[in-house]
């Protein structure tokens, strides 16, 4: 069985060969796998993983030439600047882009949001990178996903962070509605237009489109469900319903305690939600399972804060035993990390992680 056949019947709740496998980790670890098996590209790698998947990189921006700030801060698309900040050492360390201003965290009225110079477009993105990105991936044989980096996927509550500041954007949900719906709408049609774009470049090549906001925190959602459905409901389900006008599947990336939002994932006809968190309040799986499993897929579930960087090789693959068991009956299940494989996870970690992928996914 192929690994289009295995997640398309994994995906419509029946049992393939064995359960699907994904592959997320840094760049720094994939950097270290190879290394470590003597491979010299990553697609190497994750044949011998076994690995379902495979990732394009999606659009280029060739927009106006981004502005560096005096401290050295370079702004993205959407005008917020960024540096880079390294963390770990001996060799377990890496790096990642902090913000370090929201633009549009001063402005107090609907007509300076309407104003602001850098709401990105679609059209500072080349997409015809996209066409030979998909095409080769789906010469591999596996399933072609277009998901972009961290910091620029379909997505609208993280993007509003950034721009006009966690706190302000959740104080405008109640005190300046009118500033975060405008926010809110501003973000879901830069991506909707940018997802169009990437999907009709892809020419059908495209299997699934991974989208990615996080809806929650360890204990709990950042948002009634109420306030949600009110200002983020509409745009998520835009997301969903063009990637279905594509043939494509839809994915969710969301972190945190958010199982109160399933039922309203399942509405806007969401097909995968990741990662269902481990180390969150709330996180039944055989719960969630009875509850939702005929009506969504699941992918992820493998800590990466506990089990995986602190955890010994056995508990491992006890913890991937006891998802296949909870989550994988009459299919709806990818095994995957709930985020990305970090540095200080060991590597004998890591194998045992995907020995037991192999030893516990078959049906």
């Amino acid at each position: 069985m192929d690994s289009i056949e295995r997640v398309s019947l994994a995906l419509a709740h029946r049992e393939p060969d064995r359960v699907p496998i994904d592959y997320w980790a840094t760049a720094e670890v994939t950097a270290r796998l190879l290394e470590h098996h003597g491979f010299d590209a990553p697609e190497a790698l994750l044949q011998h993983y076994g690995v379902d998947f495979r990732y394009i990189e999606g659009p280029r921006y060739v927009g106006p030439e981004l502005t560096i700030r005096p401290d050295g801060a370079r702004e993205d698309h959407s005008g917020v600047p960024r540096r880079p900040v390294t963390y770990g050492t001996g060799g377990k360390g890496g790096t990642y882009s902090e913000v370090t201003n929201y633009p549009l965290a001063k402005m107090t009225t609907l007509d300076e949001i309407e104003a602001y110079a850098k709401w990105p477009r679609a059209e500072w993105f080349d997409y015809e990178p996209v066409r030979e990105q998909a095409r080769r991936a789906r010469e591999t044989g596996k399933v072609v996903v277009f998901m972009g980096d961290r910091l620029n996927r379909c997505a609208q509550l993280k993007p509003a962070m950034y721009v006009r500041g966690p706190e302000q954007i959740f104080t405008d949900l109640y005190m300046n509605p009118e500033i975060a719906r405008a926010v809110f709408r501003r973000i879901a049609d830069f991506y909707c237009d940018y997802l169009r774009a990437t999907l009709e470049a892809a020419e059908g090549n495209i299997h699934i489109v991974f989208t990615g906001d996080d809806f929650g925190t360890q204990e709990n959602m950042f948002m009634p469900v109420e306030a949600w459905r009110e200002m983020l409901k509409e745009g998520f389900k835009r997301f969903i319903d063009l990637g279905h006008d594509f043939g494509c599947k839809v994915a969710h990336h969301t972190c945190g305690s958010i199982n109160p939002l399933i039922p309203e994932f399942i509405d806007c006809g969401l097909d995968i939600l990741n990662p269902l968190q481990p180390d969150v309040a709330g996180m039944d799986y055989e719960r969630i399972k009875a509850t939702f499993g005929n009506d969504i897929a699941f992918h992820g579930a493998i800590s990466i804060q506990t089990t995986m960087p602190y955890g010994s090789p056995e508990d491992v693959r006890d913890e991937v035993k006891d998802r296949v068991e909870k989550l994988a009956k009459n299919g709806g299940l990818i095994l995957s990390t709930a985020h990305n494989i970090q540095t200080d996870t060991p590597l004998e970690n890591i194998e045992a992680l995907f020995a037991a992928y192999r030893d516990f996914g078959p049906y």
